[in-house]
């Protein structure tokens, strides 16, 4: 009897439905918003294919550009603040005792058991002109006017509806997705390097640098593509925590599909931010190719 792993017909029928299934689910529909973006309306509701490459050069406008850049340098913002926090929470992690970890990693996984626009209603109550920064700001300048300092009026701090709400915002959502494959990458490493590189009188600050950051290379890289691009896509904090001047790609490109009714020049922006990811998964499986290594002298 010839042993399943190697019958081809076994193989060939069990990937049948995920074949049809991403065919049908992502391949057609990718597809056809492709075949819009070299379309061209004509008509309130109608898009005509013709081959064009006129929605990709007006996505080259001042005004998109500006738009693209702001999005990818707050996504960039995002990915570094939240590898400056996560990597000692993840490093935390990998020294504590298997109870720790647990807990740990509830802690971090919580996040994803609630709905994104809950916790951006929150971190709105939190940041708002009368939320619990502001309040608790208002309650200390109390108590210090009437200790005698001559204080101004206290002012709110405006926290909410521009560039820095959104960064907060993004870090706030993505912080998981950077200490998840930090951890993942930390947990693996050979912990007797660490110890010999501290006995051997070189500081916790060059032990990073010199052993634990190059080990954990692939965990890096990851961590970085896999924060940064669900921040460069990311549409429903900055539209509640941006002002009118903080427009994001993904928001753009809800507006030209749902306020503008331009469903070609929209699907041509969503095709661009395809591309950029595409880029940025190429840097990542380059640098999974060339990093992790580190030469003992």
């Amino acid at each position: 009897m010839r042993d399943w792993r190697e019958d081809k017909r076994f193989f060939w029928a069990t990937m049948l439905l995920p074949t049809a299934w991403f065919l049908l689910f992502f391949v057609v529909p990718m597809a056809m918003v492709w075949a819009y973006s070299v379309g061209e309306n004509v008509g309130p509701v109608d898009v005509a294919i013709i081959g064009t490459f006129a929605n990709y050069a007006k996505a080259f406008s001042p005004e998109v550009i500006k738009v693209m850049w702001d999005s990818i340098w707050l996504s960039l913002l995002t990915t570094l603040i939240c590898l400056v926090l996560g990597f000692p929470v993840a490093l935390a992690m990998t020294f504590a005792d298997q109870k720790q970890k647990t807990w740990l990693l509830l802690l971090i996984m919580l996040p994803f058991w609630t709905n994104l626009l809950i916790r951006t209603y929150a971190l709105i109550a939190v940041m708002r002109t009368s939320g619990v920064i502001n309040t608790c700001l208002a309650g200390v300048h109390t108590l210090l006017v009437h200790t005698g300092l001559p204080l101004a009026p206290f002012e709110p701090l405006p926290l909410l509806y521009n560039k820095f709400a959104v960064v907060v915002g993004l870090v706030y959502v993505h912080l998981p997705f950077m200490v998840l494959p930090l951890y993942a990458a930390l947990d693996r490493l050979d912990k007797s390097l660490i110890e010999a590189s501290l006995d051997l009188g070189a500081s916790h600050i060059e032990t990073i640098r010199r052993i634990i950051a190059p080990l954990a290379a692939p965990g890096i890289a990851a961590g970085l593509v896999i924060t940064f691009i669900p921040a460069l896509g990311a549409y429903l904090t900055p539209d509640l925590l941006g002002g009118p001047d903080d427009l994001m790609i993904a928001s753009l490109i809800e507006r030209q599909f749902k306020r503008a009714n331009d469903w070609p020049f929209g699907a041509a922006l969503s095709f661009i931010l395809m591309y950029i990811t595409l880029l940025f998964f190429a840097i990542r499986a380059f640098m999974g190719r060339t990093g992790g290594k580190v030469g003992v002298h």
